[in-house]
């Protein structure tokens, strides 16, 4: 249910996202699908909690896999936002996240609890990776802006770009990149 939701959104857009929808997607009943999720909101939350855990569980891989010291956490959100790690943009699951972020976030801001303690995580461990706080915060925002502007698709980056953009901020991170 929660896939053919994301499919919803993904090809249908925020006002797509409805029960009936849902259920046809899904190639079930309404009232089966009301059994498991009794409201538009309820099946939003599920999706957000699912969309997190993957998130968080994506993010722990990703710093697993770089090499142990300073600036391991940095590493991994340059992966993610360069499309270097499991999920990144232009990935189809990555999109199927990001449609899902957006239909929260319109039908109730509030929805997003479970993804902003997800990113207080993340920007307490980029504090703690060993930069300062002010190039933690900076490499945090300008990952973040990659992720918006491939959503809202507001702009597109050559591959030069992309790279420079990468190399400028290995460089705010110094020798820990």
């Amino acid at each position: 249910m929660l896939d053919a939701a994301e499919r919803v959104v993904l090809a249908k857009g925020v006002g797509g996202l409805t029960l009936d929808a849902v259920a046809r997607e899904a190639g079930a009943s309404k009232g089966g699908l009301l059994h498991y999720f009794a409201s538009k909101e309820a099946l939003l939350n599920a999706m957000l909690e699912r969309m997190t855990a993957l998130v968080d569980s994506v993010h722990e891989r990703t710093v697993g896999n770089m090499p142990p010291g300073p600036g391991r956490v940095a590493k991994a959100v340059l992966a993610w936002a360069f499309g270097q790690a499991e999920l990144s943009p232009g990935d189809e699951r990555h999109d199927r996240l990001a449609a899902v972020f957006l239909s929260a976030f319109h039908h109730d801001p509030a929805l997003l609890a479970p993804l902003r303690a997800s990113y207080a995580r993340l920007k307490a461990e980029l504090i703690a990776d060993g930069l300062a706080p002010g190039d933690a915060l900076v490499l945090m925002t300008a990952c973040d802006g990659i992720f918006m502007a491939h959503m809202f698709k507001t702009v597109e980056f050559s591959a030069a770009e992309m790279s420079a953009m990468r190399a400028t901020l290995e460089r705010l991170i110094g020798g820990n990149a």
